[in-house]
């Protein structure tokens, strides 16, 4: 059944005169619901696509319903609309969260609530719509057990209020390659071999060469069924006719077994012959630097541009002309939220031991308090200090005054002072302690505190993700 929810504190004064209710995106009898249908109408127009056909609302489901998605609408409720525009059994807002994992580093896949499909209606903004969706959402994720969300931005400025931060970054760059790729080490770019493959192969591969990647690469996240469609040049949200002009490689390792592939489209450029790579996975190092040798070898391409490329790339120092590397531009891509700061901070890996306290405010509650930290073997216990500990209700009131005086002071022993957003961004290491307290977002209670923290949540890698929702 669909849930509805209303915010409490509006329904004496009605004014917020909107019911809220999630349903999941499936099919019912075999066929598309109005309220499905409604609801994929309302994202499309929200992100100005073709407005779906039926048959592209089928499509949509199909996909959608193998990753469990469910939607929330906002609907107007004693109301009715004018002639001529829509009913109001179209929402005036959209929401959609799925449920994958993220790589946290050490083989360990925490899992994690993804939001997507988020749009209000220019009509109808400034009422309070996304902070109630959020909020009911984040409630009811935190309430199951899901320790963080995550969501990619199209807009830069609306999630921090919500205490999301952003925890991972992409590069477009854009690789010369006119006369091939030479490499300081041309072996290393040579293991395996490359073949060209059709495109649709990627379709079938894709499930299980992204599972090996996903599982090595620290800083990913689940995708959604859709994406083995889209990077195979397949299908999209848009349109089911197969694209052209896709190519596709697959890299084989010394036993033959495909472990890696790239699709590659021509783009059109009157100053220089240029392809972009539409997707790229390696699930193992010798299959990325071969994947790219195949790309630097292509007959006429002066450039390869690829749009998801890590912040610390290998290619970049295995080329000799490092220069012939460009970073054209480099935005955040995942944006993280933890909802349970203890089983969050618990799950990652750390690589070195050692001991932080930290308070952490959240203006939603999820994971406001104070936490020590302590490292012990590269796995984390974290304990919840009281905060108020002279209160008469607090949860020491009767443990007597040395238990009182012990606890006062582990709690004075608090060394840094920040949001859950910068906590969420911190998480897997893509920023430090200290740049964030150089930017007034982390302030530090103890000399020397942001580095002791930096020492203990420093990656191996610099965290990668490769999905966009």
């Amino acid at each position: 059944m669909p849930q509805s929810y209303e915010p409490a504190s509006n329904r004496q004064t009605r004014s917020f005169p909107y019911e809220l209710r999630t349903f999941p995106i499936r099919f019912e009898d075999g066929a598309v619901s109005g309220e499905t249908a409604n609801w994929i109408q309302a994202v499309a127009m929200g992100f100005y696509g073709n407005a779906p056909t039926p048959e592209m609302s089928k499509h949509y489901v199909e996909c959608e319903q193998v990753d469990n998605r469910m939607a929330t609408g906002a609907y107007l409720t004693n109301s009715t609309a004018p002639v001529g525009a829509w009913g109001v059994e179209y929402p005036v807002a959209t929401y959609a969260y799925h449920r994958k994992t993220l790589n946290v580093g050490a083989g360990t896949l925490l899992p994690v609530h993804q939001i997507t499909a988020v749009t209000v209606r220019p009509s109808h903004r400034r009422r309070g719509l996304l902070r109630a969706m959020m909020g009911s959402d984040l409630a009811q994720a935190k309430a199951a057990g899901i320790p963080i969300a995550a969501l990619t931005a199209s807009e830069a400025t609306i999630y921090g209020r919500f205490g999301f931060g952003v925890a991972t970054h992409e590069c477009n760059v854009e690789v010369l390659v006119k006369g091939g790729i030479v490499f300081h080490n041309p072996p290393a770019a040579a293991q395996g071999t490359v073949e060209v493959a059709d495109a649709a192969v990627v379709r079938e591969l894709h499930n299980e060469i992204f599972a090996q990647v996903h599982g090595g690469t620290y800083g990913s996240i689940g995708r959604h069924d859709m994406y083995r469609l889209m990077v195979s040049g397949q299908g999209s949200y848009e349109s089911m006719e197969p694209s052209k002009n896709i190519r596709a490689a697959l890299h084989y390792n010394s036993a033959g077994v495909v472990d890696g592939y790239v699709t590659y489209k021509p783009v059109e450029d009157k100053t220089r012959s240029m392809v972009e790579v539409v997707d790229l996975l390696a699930a193992t190092e010798d299959a990325y630097l071969a994947l790219w040798n195949f790309l630097g070898s292509l007959d006429l391409i002066d450039v390869v541009k690829w749009n998801q490329a890590p912040v610390v790339d290998p290619l970049e120092w295995a080329m000799a002309a490092k220069r012939n590397y460009k970073v054209i531009e480099a935005e955040d891509l995942l944006w993280l939220r933890i909802l349970d700061v203890p089983a969050a901070l618990a799950a990652r890996d750390y690589l070195k031991d050692g001991s932080v306290t930290i308070h952490v405010g959240d203006p939603l509650g999820h994971a406001s308090g104070i936490f020590r930290i302590d490292v012990v073997h590269g796995k984390a216990t974290v304990t919840r200090l009281p905060e108020d500990l002279s209160h008469p209700d607090g949860p020491d009131s009767e443990a007597g005054e040395d238990s009182d005086a012990d606890s006062g002071a582990r709690v004075a022993e608090t060394a840094l002072d920040m949001g859950v957003a910068e906590l969420s961004s911190l998480y897997l290491g893509g920023v430090s302690a200290q740049t964030l307290k150089a930017a007034g977002r982390v302030q530090e209670l103890q000399p020397g505190a942001a580095a002791a923290f930096d020492a203990l949540f420093a990656p191996a890698r610099s965290p990668h993700c490769l999905t966009s929702f």
